[in-house]
Order: structure tokens, then sequence, then C-alpha cells
């Protein structure tokens, strides 16, 4: 059954247009806050959410909706993502909510929400909600109308959190890092962090206004890092995005090191010290050939799944995996998270840095990609990956890029758009297989 609000990642749109309305907002709120309602306990609910101006009204919205069905609120103000997932967990709540719309500009936000347990909920969740947001639901009797409360230290909660996850034996003493908050969620937690791990601190991205987040900063952005790493100094940048659930990293030259290499390096530590759970990580289809060659040399496995970090962390959970993530720098590290954390990732990170005592570019640098390419290709209707002339066209191309590289085919769930990505030893090769595809997917949507 498909569904009609939820999305990949939560309830997303540009504000004040359909979905994202403090009217829609409500309607979450009592929704989600009936389906929770389990039991004769007083419910609770945490809300967290990023910088973004319409963060207050989607806040009050949903304590309103989340009150008027019986459920207390517990807010913790501007957090990462993976903060309110803990936070879910660590006080009892029977849900949590984050208001935010991760790497998209301001004008865009979104509703995420975390079962008891701190996971993101499952498709029966999302669609079980979505049939009371279109549906009536019962509202509390007056006398037992929900209660909303500003908790202060939640803050200070998930610094000693992120912290506890870094090794108890190294401190990060000596290091100049750069971080960069986007100017979203992160803006307190993450430089606090790593201060008070030791860390030479430059802040970037630690200003925000309402309209500034992910602008021209953040893990979608990371020139200003990249120059400001070059010309402070500094052993290393790290870059969050709005909503701090992922992480990309800026090497003393200035060169970006995108999620597969931090993998890479993160699985490659914890296999030496005996703590890489299933033999392996698991990545999406669009890891890059080169870090599944570079971890099968190690004797370690790599499982691809579809795109989404949602897919990712279910093959964790089902078949006993304890790291893994998307190119994009959405690493989870299941051990510590229920989801992605980009500073607790940074922290893995900086582990190996340390122990290694070697440069970013030495210690970060695990293998050397394949050329990679993807083109879309946008269609106005109908099928296009069911033309038997596609299909065709795709068959040849496997079997051509058979041993030498791989092909990786994909409608897009939020547009109307066919992704083709080819990666192989031959750069020529790759971009010839991937103009084939193109021409022919055009021609059969046309």
């Amino acid at each position: 059954m498909a569904r009609k609000y939820f999305g990949t990642d939560g309830i997303r749109g540009a504000t004040n247009l359909s979905p994202m309305t403090a009217a829609m907002a409500m309607k979450v709120g009592m929704a989600a806050g009936a389906h929770f309602r389990r039991g004769d306990h007083r419910h609770r609910v945490v809300i967290g959410k990023d910088t973004r101006l319409s963060g207050y009204m989607l806040e009050n919205a949903l304590v309103a909706g989340f009150t008027s069905v019986g459920m207390d609120v517990v807010l913790v103000g501007p957090m990462p993502t993976p903060a309110v997932a803990m936070l879910t967990h660590s006080m009892r709540a029977d849900m949590g909510v984050m208001i935010s719309a991760s790497h998209n500009p301001y004008a865009d936000n979104g509703i995420k929400l975390f079962g008891p347990d701190g996971y993101k909920l499952s498709d029966a969740d999302e669609l079980a909600i979505e049939a009371l947001i279109d549906g009536e639901v019962a509202l509390a009797a007056s006398a037992d109308i929900g209660r909303a409360r500003r908790v202060e230290d939640a803050r200070g909660r998930y610094i000693h959190f992120a912290k506890s996850t870094f090794p108890s034996d190294l401190t990060l003493d000596g290091l100049r890092i750069v971080v960069d908050c986007a100017n979203g969620a992160a803006y307190q937690v993450a430089p606090s962090a790593l201060w008070e791990l030791g860390a030479d601190v430059i802040a970037i991205g630690v200003t925000p206004n309402g309209k500034n987040i992910n602008d021209g900063v953040g893990s979608t952005a990371p020139d200003t890092l990249c120059e400001t790493v070059v010309g402070s100094g500094a052993h290393i940048g790290i870059a969050l995005d709005g909503d701090a659930d992922r992480l990309i990293v800026v090497d003393e030259h200035g060169k970006v090191v995108d999620g597969d290499q931090l993998m890479a390096t993160i699985a490659g530590g914890w296999a030496r010290q005996g703590r890489l759970a299933g033999g392996g990580l698991v990545a999406t289809v669009m890891s890059n050939l080169g870090l599944e060659r570079h971890l099968s040399a190690q004797g370690l496995g790599l499982i691809r799944t579809k795109v989404g970090d949602r897919y990712v962390l279910e093959k964790m959970r089902g078949s006993g995996y304890n790291v893994g993530g998307e190119q994009s720098g959405h690493i989870i590290l299941s051990d510590y998270a229920t989801t992605g954390d980009g500073l607790v990732a940074s922290l893995q990170v900086l582990a190996e840095l340390v122990r290694a005592g070697a440069p970013a570019s030495e210690v970060l640098h695990r293998f050397d990609p394949l050329p990679q390419l993807l083109k879309n290709v946008r269609f106005k209707g109908g099928k296009p990956l069911e033309d038997p002339r596609v299909q065709d066209a795709i068959a040849a191309a496997e079997t051509e890029l058979d041993g030498k590289g791989r092909l990786v085919i994909r409608a897009s769930g939020t547009e109307p758009v066919i992704r083709v990505m080819a990666e192989g030893d031959d750069k020529a090769q790759v971009e010839a297989v991937v103009d084939r595809i193109c021409d022919v997917v055009r021609a059969a949507a046309a």
C-alpha cells in the first residue's frame, strides 16, 4: 500500500504548503499520539527541532496535537536528530519527534517520528498513523489533557553521551579541528563535545538565524570548510548537515573525504579491535565498487541495500551488523545509536586518527574510488524501465561491465526521474555505457 504523507524519512515539504502546514502538524501529533497510547500510564513524547524559522510554528502545532489526545510533551529545543532518538529511549518516552528537513534549504521542513526504542517507525506504524490523520481521533477528556515542559539540560545529556562513545584511553589534545555545524541543530553540542575532549576547536556554521541552515555551509556545501581547514592549518575538518545525522570530513589539504572512505576507516579499525560485527558493513547500491574491493582484500564483506538509511538499518538489525551507512555520510553505528549520528561517527574517525599518529590524508584515504558516473533522465509518464528496449540495453551493459564494474538503474522515489549510474575500471567505458542507456530510456519515454 502506497504511503500518502510519509516518504523515505518522515513527512517533508515546503512550509506553509501542504503537507507541511501547522494544521497538518497538529493532525500528525493527534494521530501519532493516539497510535502510541498503549496502556493507562501517563504517556510522554520528546520533541526536538533544528534551527529553521518554521520550527517554532510546527513545534507548537505538534504540542497542541499531542496534548489534545492526552500525551505529555518534553521539549528539548534545537538538538541533533540522533539526540532526540537517544533521549526518547533514555527518558522512557512512548515516542520521539524531530522537526527537521535535514540537508534541505530553510524553507523546507519535516517531521520525523521515533518509537519508544529510539528507532524510526516501521511502514506499518506509518500507515496506521496516516489512516488516523485522515480519520477521526478521539480527544482526551478535559482532565486528561497533556502537559508540556521544556528540559533545559538536554544538550548536556547528549554531549555526555557523545563523549562516552570516544575511547576512554584517548584524548583530542593537540588536534586542531574545524567543525562546520551547518547553522543547524548541532551548533552548540558539537563544538562543546570536541572541546571537552581536548581539541583546539574552530567552529563555523554556528550562527543560526532561522534562514541560513545549510546555506553555503555544512556537509552539502563543504567549500568554506575546506578553505578554513587550509587557512587555519587545522589537522582535520568535520562537516555536519542541518540535523547532524550525517558527516563529511575534510583532510589537512582541504580534500573532501566521503562516507565510503569514512566507513572503511571505522570498519577497519573496529575489525582490528575485534569489535566489528557481521564480518563487514552494510551500504547502499550507490557506494563505490572500490570500497567493496578494499573490504574484500581484508577479508571483510559488503552487503548492499536500496538507497535510504532506513534500508541500511533494517539490514543491519536483521543480519547482525554494527557498521553501515551511505556514501553521502549518513553513518550508522548501532553499538551507540539507533540512527545516523554525525558527531558520534566523527569521534570514531578521530579515534583512528589519534591512534595512527599520522595525517588525515594518510589515515582516511583507504582506497582509490573507481570512476563513477550518475545521470538522470526525466520522463513524463509510463514506466520506461519496463520497455523491452531498455531492458535489452541494461542486460548488454551488465554483460559488458561484468568483472570490470557495475551498473545501477533505479527510478526516483520522489520525482519522475530514472537514475542511471555506472562505475568501472575504464572511465571511457563507464561514460559510454551510461550515455547509451540514457539514450534508450529517453527514446522509450518519448
